[in-house]
């Protein structure tokens, strides 16, 4: 077997689609890198799925912002 023209298995390759959890909250997300956007299709719109970094630590900062509430309301 030719080992540099073999046949890609699915599991060897990733496939990105835009992250539905930072399109919904992140009203910048379109201004975003678009490698920033993607995250791994198996993994769903999770933090750790996203392909990139950036990617990641911007969808945890949409996390707690959520978990913050509202600013302006006294506890």
């Amino acid at each position: 077997m030719d080992r540099l023209h073999r046949k890609p298995q699915p599991t060897e390759t990733r496939t990105g689609s835009d992250c539905q959890f930072c399109r919904q909250f992140d009203h910048e997300f379109g201004r975003r890198d678009p490698m920033d956007q993607l995250v791994r299709v198996e993994l769903g719109d999770t933090a750790t799925a996203h392909m990139t970094e950036n990617g990641e630590i911007m969808h945890r900062l949409l996390e707690i912002k959520m978990r913050e509430g509202p600013v302006g309301y006294a506890a």
